[in-house]
């Protein structure tokens, strides 16, 4: 997935480097940003401080300086995802640097994915903002069966797999609270990008070795080769 992450960030015409202003220029960001050198040459790299609102003015302006001396980046962005602070700014620089090209897909069509994929990417994300750093990148969500109902209304199965069995219970929450919050959410907006009535259910199934299974990743559309992705 590194692998593939890597491959996309060269092809790409501008790549973001997100670092969270609370968490600083940690270990992981210097040993991304000591390998970004060569996705320069192709397309702009450009700098976004995400979670502006954790830290003050004067340790984010030392933050920025510091990753910049590291690095040259094009522009430099700070913004709250979360209040949505900055973001109108760089969606603007956004639509300003990339270059014009063809309609890929229908006017009407939002994305490319499978409605089974997005149902599943709705539940995962769902699960990310709900556990936060415990352990969203150990999990994956996969849509086992998706049945459309004579009244409209559609019936989705979900597979949560982790991948060490002492997470389910951090993913079910006490007397299963946490569960069910996912799962509420996670229905409310799929009946929302639907506009049809949901009935979703989850079960968690632990498979250690998830993320390395090949059909787990040709499911997100990324290609798997001798063990990479």
């Amino acid at each position: 997935m590194v692998a593939a992450a890597w491959n996309g960030a060269a092809d790409s015409d501008i790549t973001l480097l997100m670092v969270e202003a609370h968490r600083g220029l940690t270990e992981g960001v210097e040993k991304i940003i000591s390998s970004i050198s060569e996705i320069g040459k192709n397309g702009k790299l450009a700098l976004v401080i995400n979670k502006i609102d954790k830290v003050n003015v004067n340790d984010l302006l030392s933050l920025s300086k510091e990753i910049n001396d590291s690095h040259p980046f094009v522009e430099t962005f700070m913004i709250s995802a979360e209040k949505g602070k900055g973001i109108n700014d760089l969606r603007r620089w956004l639509a300003s640097n990339l270059p014009e090209g063809p309609w890929l897909y229908p006017d009407d069509q939002i994305s490319d994915m499978p409605l089974r994929m997005i149902a599943a990417e709705i539940t995962r994300e769902k699960l990310t903002l709900r556990l936060h750093q415990e352990i969203p990148y150990q999990l994956t969500v996969e849509t086992e069966k998706w049945e459309e109902k004579a009244d409209k209304s559609v019936r989705i199965e979900q597979i949560i797999y982790l991948s060490r069995s002492g997470h389910k219970g951090i993913v079910l929450g006490k007397k299963g609270e946490t569960i069910k919050a996912v799962s509420m959410a996670s229905r409310l907006s799929i009946e929302e990008f639907l506009g049809a009535r949901v009935h979703l259910f989850l079960r968690l199934k632990v498979r250690e070795k998830w993320m390395e299974e090949t059909e787990r990743y040709s499911e997100m559309g990324l290609d798997f080769k001798d063990g990479n992705v």
